[in-house]
């Protein structure tokens, strides 16, 4: 089994699990339906095709820059006829980074890899209008599975998001997988609506399943030690009295 690896880094992105009419949400990570749908792109499968062997893949995601939710009062015109659409409001993260991986068998992981650096359909980071800033491809990891990739990669925050927190050697992220069974069998977690089954717009279809979630501790690049960030000098404003 192999992990390929990816870096979902934009100024917009949003990923929807559920939308009810003119109310388009984004949960606070990237779903699983979202980035299979990024990596049947690449591959260049239609919405109806087939999307087994994808949904099979085990999923998770690690949040490097949480980023900020923002709203879009949006409103559309009909190109024929000039009549106004319904209004909506869509819902984006801002400058979020996240690091997420798919674990399968190795000829298949290698295909989705070889997919993403020529992709037949352009990539997105959820939306259409949401394009990725940064490359995806992060490459494949051989030697560890799913959880050990999401705690062993660098910290993919932005330079001036590390530096905030330049006071922290180590700094601890969410990470949001896909559940196993424990030793008694049992599978303990959040359960989401976000398993791709058909991506066909005449009749989408998802499936339920658990989330995992959790924290790892990576290494902050941008830490300074306490004793080398500039101290305040000391200052006693009643001192000039002492001598009137």
């Amino acid at each position: 089994m192999s992990v390929l690896v990816l870096q979902l880094a934009g100024p917009l992105q949003s990923w929807g699990a559920t939308a009810r009419f003119a109310r388009r949400t984004t949960e606070n990570a990237p779903t699983k339906s979202g980035v299979i749908g990024l990596l049947a792109a690449a591959q260049g499968l239609e919405r109806d095709a087939d999307l087994s062997q994808l949904a099979a893949l085990r999923f998770g995601v690690r949040i490097d820059q949480p980023g900020t939710r923002i709203r879009d009062f949006h409103t559309a015109h009909h190109p024929d006829t000039e009549t106004a659409m319904p209004i909506s409001q869509r819902y984006y993260l801002a400058d979020a980074v996240f690091i997420a991986a798919v674990e399968g068998p190795d000829g298949f992981i290698e295909e989705l890899h070889q997919a993403l650096q020529a992709p037949r359909f352009l990539p997105y980071l959820g939306r259409r209008s949401c394009p990725p800033a940064r490359p995806l491809d992060l490459g494949i990891r051989h030697q560890a599975g799913l959880a050990d990739v999401l705690a062993g990669e660098p910290w993919q925050a932005a330079a001036w998001h590390q530096q905030r927190r330049r006071r922290e050697a180590t700094v601890d992220l969410p990470v949001l997988r896909d559940a196993e069974p424990d030793t008694s069998g049992t599978v303990t977690g959040d359960t989401v609506r976000d398993l791709p089954l058909s991506f066909d717009a005449r009749h989408r279809r998802y499936a339920l399943r658990t989330v995992y979630a959790t924290t790892v501790t990576v290494p902050n690049p941008h830490s300074r030690p306490e004793h080398s960030l500039r101290s305040v000098p000391a200052h006693d404003p009643t001192s000039l009295l002492e001598d009137v």
